[in-house]
């Protein structure tokens, strides 16, 4: 564990003058205090800096302050910033009671990593992840009672073969025909090189970054797997860095899931496995993929709570726009095979290390603390409850015949109807009290409020359907 003074000679040495201490709120959004760095005392470091309790739970509850306490291994020298800062994630804690704050999404992926060592199951938590976004060059939106619109571009856009860009030089990306695109059609490779760049000057291993499907500036960092609440720190990080160097460019990044209609959208897709004595528990070479019966109970977890986990994994209305099943995968199953399977296995791995599963409906809008915890929480409840997945299915989904399709089950079609199962199944999260129940009717709360807001607004289509009806 790092100390304070080692955290100090890392300012030192890099001529940080400034600290940030950064903290993500419930709904998964960073939030920040700056101070000069002669205020990185013992004192700091061990009753932190106040903050309005309200800003961080989204809700004005009257709750008075909590302490950002920063978590000394978290220091890095912020890779964005033209004034050299170093930068400490921090812990919400109770300034009269000093305790953890239950509703600090950092602290609840603690929690679930603590859970999963109670169990004797395994001692690690591997998670990585393929997370992809859009880079637009313009976006424009606005909503009020008399006028609602949207509208984005991008220099790659398909829309904008006859634009006249004195000169236009083609060379625009069709519609879905993206993936993979090299120069000079791949705008934004470089841009991608600085993110992977800046990411490893973090300590994060990317594996791959690329261009993604949609005619539009889309990309994907694919992260190598690490710890839970390590990884979920690097989505942050990757977050922040991508809006960063994408606005440094005078262009917006999103992981808005669904922002172009009739275009791919974007996701992160979530590898894991677990791990005891530093060895994998999830291969054994007699199974199905190279899969451990442990493996197997996880996924049957991960299959049963899947509709409540999408509440915490696409908590947002936009996730359920790309989360169809002409586009992503959609129906509980497993499989190596099939692009349709909500849980995928990748191809047998050459060594028991490389042995995971892989969750793929989660996407960017999501908190990953808590994404993370909760998917854990679902696979552990597997292994604890013996949940067998059944047999896996290794068809493409539109090779079955409609009798057979019908007897598939799928994810739930809405945010409203994720909530409902989050409401109806969340037993499994409480384990170890893990999240609190406070957490969870909170979440509820909000995010109904959400649904009702969407619901209350027409939207343009509605009036090209309607309005001459």
């Amino acid at each position: 564990m790092a100390t304070l003074y080692e955290v100090r000679q890392l300012a030192e040495s890099s001529g940080a003058r400034r600290v940030d201490l950064k903290v993500t709120d419930l709904a998964g959004r960073w939030q920040h205090i700056t101070v000069p760095v002669e205020r990185l005392t013992s004192e700091l470091a061990d009753r932190g800096v106040g903050c309005d309790r309200d800003v961080l739970e989204g809700a004005r509850t009257g709750g008075g302050e909590l302490a950002l306490v920063p978590d000394l291994d978290t220091a890095v020298l912020d890779p964005v910033l033209s004034t050299p800062t170093l930068s400490l994630l921090c812990r919400l804690v109770d300034p009269v009671t000093s305790e953890r704050h239950t509703r600090d999404a950092r602290y609840i992926a603690e929690k679930a990593t603590a859970h999963l060592e109670s169990t004797g199951i395994a001692d690690a938590a591997m998670f990585g992840a393929r997370l992809q976004f859009f880079v637009f060059d313009d976006v424009r939106y606005q909503q009020a009672s008399h006028t609602a619109f949207y509208f984005v571009d991008s220099a790659e856009g398909a829309w904008n073969t006859g634009r006249d860009e004195a000169p236009n030089l083609a060379g625009k990306v069709p519609p879905g025909r993206g993936y993979l695109e090299a120069p000079p059609f791949d705008t934004l490779a470089d841009f991608r090189r600085s993110v992977a760049q800046a990411l490893a000057g973090l300590g994060a291993v990317v594996e791959s970054e690329r261009r993604e499907a949609a005619s539009p500036g889309q990309g994907e960092v694919a992260l190598r797997h690490r710890p839970l609440v390590q990884k979920a720190d690097e989505l942050q990080w990757t977050k922040y860095v991508v809006r960063n160097l994408a606005r440094a460019q005078r262009k917006v990044a999103t992981f808005m899931p669904k922002p172009l209609h009739g275009e791919p959208g974007s996701g992160m897709r979530t590898h894991q496995s677990l791990w005891k004595a530093e060895a994998p528990t999830f291969f054994d070479s007699n199974g199905y993929a190279g899969l451990s019966q442990i493996a197997r109970y996880y996924i049957g977890g991960l299959l049963r709570h899947a509709p409540a986990l999408l509440a915490l994994c696409c908590p947002s209305t936009n996730s359920f726009r790309r989360l169809t099943a002409e586009e992503s995968a959609v129906h509980l199953i497993y499989s190596v095979r099939s692009s349709s399977a909500v849980v995928r296995i990748p191809a047998p791995q050459p060594s028991p290390s490389s042995t995971r599963v892989e969750f793929r409906p989660p996407d960017g809008s999501a908190n990953p603390y808590l994404a993370f915890a909760a998917i854990l929480m679902a696979g552990l409840d597997g292994v604890q409850s013996r949940i067998e997945p059944g047999d896996p299915l290794d068809k493409d989904i539109q090779q079955l015949t409609a009798s057979q399709i019908a007897q598939v089950q799928t994810l739930p079609r809405t945010l409203d109807a994720a909530l409902d199962a989050l409401a109806a199944d969340h037993a499994f999260l409480r384990k170890g009290d893990v999240f609190t129940q406070d957490v969870i009717d909170r979440w509820l709360d909000v995010k109904r409020a959400e649904v009702r807001e969407m619901d209350a607004r027409p939207t343009p289509y509605e009036y090209e359907l309607y309005f001459s009806g």
